[in-house]
Formats: structure tokens, C-alpha cells, sequence
């Protein structure tokens, strides 16, 4: 049974699957969209949110920390804190969108496309 499982295992070892899931992050940080399967595409969601969470403080600890979880990736770092943040500012939660894009050729994997809203009300 798979009670209180926390995250998926994506067929990978713990150290593959967190450096493929912060790379993933930076690039959702970097250009605000990123195609890849639907289970990755839901687990990078729930970094993206926490860490545009932590962010929306704006004070070097959470700088310090965002730092450390993105491999000191100063453009990435750079971008949340100057760009999203001031997106996001009043809004609650839900920064990112899902959408189902088909199945990938080759394997049929379900495929997904993780952005971040764009648009403001």
C-alpha cells in the first residue's frame, strides 16, 4: 500500500532524481515553461511553489536558502527575487499551471507542460 508517500520515485536513485528535479526548477525559473512528463512535471510543481513562497519574504535568509536549493544558479536566483516575486506578490498560491499535452512518441508517456501564470487579476 502506498500511504503517506510523500513523493514519487520516478525510477531513479535519490541523488539522480534531485538533481534532475532542481534542474528541472531552474529551468521552469529560467524560461517559465518546461515540457516533460506528468509525474516530473507534479513534482516540480510542488519545488517551484515552495520555493516562490520562500521567496515572496525577501530577506537574505530566504535568498541564502533558494541559493543553496538552485546550485548557486545566480540567474535563476536573480530572476525569482527581481521578476516573479513582484508577480506574485498578492496573490495566495498557485503559481504554476499543468497542462496535459498528449503522449510522448516512442514510450506513450504521458507528457505535460509546466509553466508559471502570466496573467494578473
Amino acid at each position: 500500500m502506498k500511504h503517506q508517500m510523500s513523493q514519487r520515485k520516478l525510477g531513479r536513485t535519490a541523488k539522480h532524481r534531485m538533481a534532475m528535479l532542481k534542474n528541472l526548477a531552474i529551468s521552469v525559473f529560467l524560461y517559465e515553461k518546461v515540457d516533460t512528463t506528468e509525474p516530473k512535471s507534479k513534482e516540480v510543481r510542488k519545488i517551484v511553489e515552495t520555493l516562490i513562497t520562500k521567496a515572496k519574504d525577501n530577506s537574505l535568509h530566504s535568498r541564502r536558502q533558494i541559493m543553496s536549493y538552485l546550485s548557486n544558479n545566480e540567474i535563476a536566483t536573480k530572476k525569482i527575487f527581481e521578476v516573479l516575486v513582484p508577480r506574485f506578490q498578492n496573490r495566495p498560491g498557485g503559481y504554476t499551471r499543468l497542462v496535459k499535452t498528449g503522449f510522448r512518441d516512442g514510450d506513450n508517456a504521458p507528457t505535460a507542460q509546466l509553466s508559471l501564470i502570466t496573467d494578473e487579476k
